[in-house]
């Protein structure tokens, strides 16, 4: 790793959102020709870190200096101007633009005042080519890319720009191991020509594969950063979660008896394999993993969304494979979507409308006309039953706080009464008040006797709620734990590492 002064050096960065302390006087600091990892749990200020670095956000105390220089605060062209690069989580691609127009969007090459699409196409191809894609995928629409395939081209947008330190985060979520393995080997050519790369990733694992250093945040603060040499996996992940002990699941009695849902050896090609698990009717069973591990595209296959190419699926004794969300709900499974805003609420309709939608025959007069009446009946029942603050079935959802859409949407998959209820991710973006009444819902229906799947990267949640834990890593199951689990060893089998714990204060930033 090379002593030579920073390229990029933050210094005492302060932000906070209202009362939200996000980060908290943080020193960090990327070398040139260094791979410097930034980790930390949910919420620990990784991304708040890299949005001021990137000029999308502004610090409220500190400086951020690039090659000794101070860096203009909120600018992201200023950032862009100097050399730092970011490659987001999400990729960031015009649609209907080729994978050529992609990358030299904003800074096209011309040939007097006509944009030389020539020239775009061969230095795209060579950028593609680096990356291990094919080059004729320069005159291909983004929007007809695979994500992962999205992803790298983003991440050849970034090559293109020449910078001196580039921002990685989460780049190898939605990779698989041929391309991860193409990136670590562009990425060791970067550092080879003196770039320094800031590496946010939740696979600790790849840290001692492609790191240098580690810096981790805990609660918006640098509690350690040392040569990527010094420390394990399993150190990096006790600093990571402290010494707060995990909040462990109210104990509920189980009730024996067979499986509702019985899963073995279900596979999707390039998204999961060899899945199996079992949920009783009372149980909450938990997937875990961290972004990119496969519990979405899972949820998905059980659903009928994605369907499995091979396995068995037995719901109360009877087999089935759906290959369309309805299959799915015929056999008695209902979901609550991850991503309300795209997948589950219509935010110009009443929250009567939203409840029912998907019950649409039962209310229907002669094919033709809808029960209004009962509608309003079934959607105001919900209302009360889920504690959802509306003023009544006709008030618009776009008009509910986050959580209160989430309970509506929560309410639909109940019409129906579904044996088996299957939530992904079913407190995302909610406040912490309508977090615990959504917990409180899902433990009172499996008290009612519903088997509930719970799909989730929030390890607080699971540990709150879940009578056992399956940890997902790399599209299989990689450990089980049951109601109790301490959070650290939870994490360690997500993050790729099961060895002994180790004493975190032992490593602490001084």
């Amino acid at each position: 790793m090379t002593d030579r002064e920073p390229l990029l050096r933050l210094t005492g960065i302060r932000k906070r959102y209202g009362g939200v302390r996000a980060l908290d006087g943080v020193d960090f600091e990327v070398r040139p020709g260094e791979v410097h990892a930034l980790v930390g749990e949910n919420g620990a200020g990784k991304s708040t870190l890299i949005k001021i670095v990137s000029g999308a956000e502004t610090a409220d105390e500190g400086t951020v200096t690039m090659a000794g220089r101070p860096l203009s605060a909120g600018d992201t062209s200023a950032a862009l101007g100097v050399g730092i690069a970011t490659v987001y989580q999400e990729p960031q691609l015009f649609a209907e633009l080729s994978v050529a127009e992609n990358i030299f969007v904003g800074r096209e090459l011309r040939r007097g005042v006509l944009v030389d699409r020539s020239a775009q196409r061969r230095r795209a191809a060579g950028l593609l080519e680096r990356l291990g894609l094919d080059p004729a995928l320069a005159d291909v629409r983004a929007a007809d890319l695979p994500v992962a395939e999205q992803q790298l081209v983003s991440i050849a947008k970034a090559f293109s720009r020449e910078a001196e330190v580039l921002i990685l985060d989460e780049p190898s979520a939605i990779l698989t191991d041929r391309e991860i393995s193409t990136l670590f080997g562009v990425i060791r050519s970067l550092r080879e020509q003196g770039v320094g790369v800031l590496y946010v990733s939740h696979r600790l694992d790849e840290l001692t594969v492609i790191a240098d250093r580690v810096t981790v945040l805990r609660d918006g603060a640098v509690v350690a950063a040392r040569p990527i040499g010094e420390v394990t996996v399993r150190q990096i992940v006790e600093l990571m979660v402290g010494h707060a002990p995990a909040t462990p699941a109210a104990g509920r009695a189980v009730p024996d008896g067979p499986a509702v849902l019985a899963v073995r050896g279900l596979s999707r090609r390039d998204r999961f394999e060899d899945i199996s698990l079992s949920v009783r009717a009372g149980e909450v069973v938990a997937l875990y993993g961290l972004v990119g591990s496969g519990t979405g595209p899972i949820a998905r296959g059980l659903y009928g969304i994605e369907p499995a190419d091979a396995g068995v699926i037995r719901v109360g004794g009877r087999d089935i494979r759906p290959r369309h969300p309805r299959e799915a709900a015929r056999a008695g499974i209902a979901m609550l979507p991850g991503n309300r805003k795209t997948q589950g609420v219509f935010a110009s309709k009443s929250v009567g409308f939203n409840i029912t939608v998907a019950d649409l025959a039962s209310l229907s007069r002669l094919g033709v006309w809808l029960d209004r009446a009962r509608e309003r009946s079934i959607a105001a029942g919900f209302i009360e039953r889920i504690a959802i603050k509306a003023p009544g079935p006709a008030t618009e959802v776009g008009m509910l706080s986050g959580g209160n859409q989430q309970k509506v949407v929560l309410a639909r998959q109940l019409v129906e009464r579904p044996e088996i209820l299957l939530l992904e991710e079913p407190t995302q973006g909610v406040d912490v008040g309508a977090k615990d009444e959504i917990h409180e819902l899902i433990l009172g229906l499996a008290d009612q006797g519903t088997a509930v799947l719970v799909v989730s990267s929030d390890l607080p949640e699971v540990l709150g709620i879940a009578d056992r834990i399956l940890v997902v890593r790399a599209g299989t199951i990689a450990a089980e734990f049951a109601r109790g689990a301490a959070q650290a060893d939870v994490l360690a089998a997500a993050a790729g590492d099961e060895t002994t714990p180790a004493d975190p204060t032992d490593l602490e930033a001084k």
